[in-house]
């Protein structure tokens, strides 16, 4: 095979141009709210802590992850075309596995973080140190890397014998298996029922730490204590609930479920809808990083001026 071909959102011109428009719009809007969070991150020293220092690594997961899958999209629906080629298809399925589960270990690192942030106080400034901030971004950007070599690898060394269409709209590994031959894509099945019993370890660990956090926030006797651990937690507790809730749908949904149409939502929820708003999510409620923003803004004009 030396090409696939894409599921197409719409056959109507006049259709292609909107999806194009909308895709464009979403794209902007994450490229801009994730670069902001990097930029304010970088440029104000009062961010430079744990916590700052994990959304920088978020937010670059976030622009890996849309900048995937969304500007092929959109070239497809300009140029009235479905195809994408066979290495462009083996990068794009290594670049959504590496983004994605390096960004599901740094949502786990990130609990940690809290967790110890609430839970041992007095703690925190020793366990969560510079050396170990940077052993552990770089622990979930390594397992991405890894996990994507690993799942890239063995499904690209199926033999394929059931055409090149696909049912998607980018390159995803459950469609490739569909189009292999019979019994080969066992290998790589094998690979993923690995990778989803530590995906759900992850889960679990996150799910345990948000138990104890939630017990100890609770026990804190001032109403103003409560709601800053909260505010420090709930950003982070939307974001995971939308990544995995979104992937989880995505990925064990009832084959009864299972049509054109559906898919093309789900995928569209899980790997463009999160990078998207996951800006808007952290930057709501938090007061340090609007500062950090209007600082930037501030600074920006002043350039101009």
């Amino acid at each position: 095979l030396n090409e696939f071909l894409l599921l197409a959102f719409t056959d109507k011109w006049e259709l292609q141009l909107l999806h194009f428009s909308l895709f464009l719009g979403i794209y902007l809007a994450a490229i801009l709210g994730n670069g902001l969070i990097v930029t304010a991150v970088a440029y104000d020293h009062r961010l430079h802590t744990p916590m700052y220092f994990f959304l920088l690594n978020l937010s670059l997961l976030d622009l890996g992850s849309i900048s995937t899958t969304v500007p092929k999209s959109m070239a497809n629906s300009l140029w009235d075309t479905r195809v994408i080629s066979y290495s462009g298809c083996a990068a794009q399925i290594f670049f959504v596995v590496f983004f994605v589960l390096a960004e599901y270990c740094l949502l786990t690192v990130m609990a940690y973080d809290r967790y110890i942030a609430i839970c041992r106080p007095l703690h925190y400034s020793t366990i969560m140190d510079i050396r170990a901030c940077a052993k552990m971004a770089a622990a979930a950007w390594g397992s991405g890397f890894l996990s994507a070599i690993l799942h890239t690898a063995n499904t690209f060394s199926i033999p394929l014998c059931q055409g090149n269409v696909m049912d998607q709209f980018f390159c995803e590994i459950p469609q490739i298996l569909k189009l292999s031959c019979s019994n080969s894509y066992l290998r790589e099945v094998g690979v993923i029922v690995v990778t989803a019993c530590l995906d759900f370890g992850c889960f679990i660990f996150i799910v345990l730490s948000y138990v104890q956090i939630f017990t100890v926030v609770l026990r804190i006797p001032s109403e103003q204590g409560r709601h800053k651990a909260f505010s420090m937690c709930l950003p982070h507790l939307a974001v995971v609930s939308l990544f995995v809730s979104t992937s989880f749908f995505a990925y064990l949904k009832p084959p009864s479920f299972s049509s054109s149409a559906l898919n093309l939502v789900v995928a569209v929820l899980y790997t463009v809808v999160p990078p998207t708003v996951n800006p808007l999510i952290y930057s709501m409620r938090n007061k340090e990083l609007k500062d950090a923003l209007r600082k930037l803004v501030r600074w920006v004009q002043c350039q101009h001026q």
